[in-house]
């Protein structure tokens, strides 16, 4: 069921757009002093390090590939999508993206420039001409088209089955993602909190439809939450994690979780891929995609949110799933 879905999709007036030119500098290892490639399931293929003299560029919170596996779509928890394209060097490696168009995003009254709280997007998916994108604060999945989603109101949203009074305020909608059509989930929308727990204090989250539709819950490994998530072919789904405390810096985490345990009123849990901490070259991760390449290579491509700070970086990283 999609709401209001009798709604225009075009806009009052046009959204804000912006180029962004990116300078970047490749991160050819993994482990700071270290050329050691294979870190748990995961074999490191290269990643940069991006920059900008546009000050829009950063806070990016999910991230999802085209079927060229060079163009993407991304967004910013600032309320802004992301659109660009990878480059890469004679090896294969990621060397750079293309100059970045960001534009602001627009809600369903026809409004851009938005307030953080009204739209903080924190997930982003791609399914048969629409693009979903999660929110937390106001919590909601808004349903825009592709193409045409840069200057279109949403089309409607979706139900998102949990009930938002148990969603907390900023630990709310952190992961959408679509389940391949040949999986257990038949095509389903997944979501999953960031920081919202059960009874039983595990994760909420929720299949919105398909045959496994209904709630299920996601066992939390502390002191990581759960930033961004995307479907392998096989239908399993793979999490990104992060942590952060003042004593121990930063980590970030890659769980594997069964398509098949995926059900209503279940609670599951996953096999560690990779978990990592200062000691390599990561920051605030928020966005995981997962692409497959001609050969039937899997590769896992990572990006982190600088929440627009000195401190921060804007980091993508690719790695190879070896199973």
């Amino acid at each position: 069921m999609l709401l209001w879905a009798s709604l225009p999709a075009t806009a009052a007036s046009p959204a804000h757009q912006e180029i962004a030119p990116v300078k970047s500098r490749q991160i050819e290892t993994f482990k700071f002093s270290s050329q050691q490639k294979r870190f748990g399931k995961l074999e490191f293929i290269g990643g940069i390090e991006m920059s900008s003299s546009n000050p829009l560029l950063g806070a990016i919170s999910s991230i999802r590939f085209r079927p060229d596996r060079k163009s993407f779509l991304a967004v910013m928890d600032t309320g802004h999508w992301v659109e660009g394209a990878v480059e890469r060097d004679a090896k294969g490696r990621l060397s750079g993206v293309t100059d970045l168009t960001i534009t602001s995003m627009i809600d369903h009254k026809g409004r851009s420039e938005q307030v953080k709280e009204r739209m903080d997007c924190e997930g982003l998916a791609l399914r048969d001409g629409q693009v979903l994108a999660s929110y937390e604060r106001n919590h909601r999945v808004d349903v825009y088209p592709d193409p045409g989603f840069a200057q279109s109101k949403p089309l409607g949203t979706l139900p998102i089955l949990i009930p938002p009074k148990e969603l907390r305020s900023n630990r709310g909608l952190e992961t959408i993602a679509v389940s391949p059509k040949d999986s257990p989930l038949a095509g389903g929308v997944v979501v999953v909190s960031e920081l919202s727990f059960d009874k039983a204090d595990h994760i909420l989250a929720a299949v919105l439809d398909g045959p496994r539709k209904g709630t299920f819950s996601v066992k939390q490994t502390d002191p990581f939450a759960i930033t961004d998530g995307a479907f392998l072919p096989n239908g399993d789904l793979l999490l990104l994690e992060r942590r952060f405390s003042f004593a121990e810096g930063i980590g970030m985490q890659i769980r594997r979780f069964k398509g098949d345990d995926i059900k209503p009123g279940a609670v599951v849990d996953g096999d560690v891929l990779v978990n990592t901490d200062m000691g390599y070259q990561i920051d605030n991760m928020e966005g995981l995609d997962v692409v497959v390449q001609p050969n039937g290579d899997i590769h896992v491509i990572v990006v982190s949110d600088d929440n627009h700070s000195i401190l921060e970086r804007n980091l993508m990283l690719e790695f190879k799933l070896v199973e």
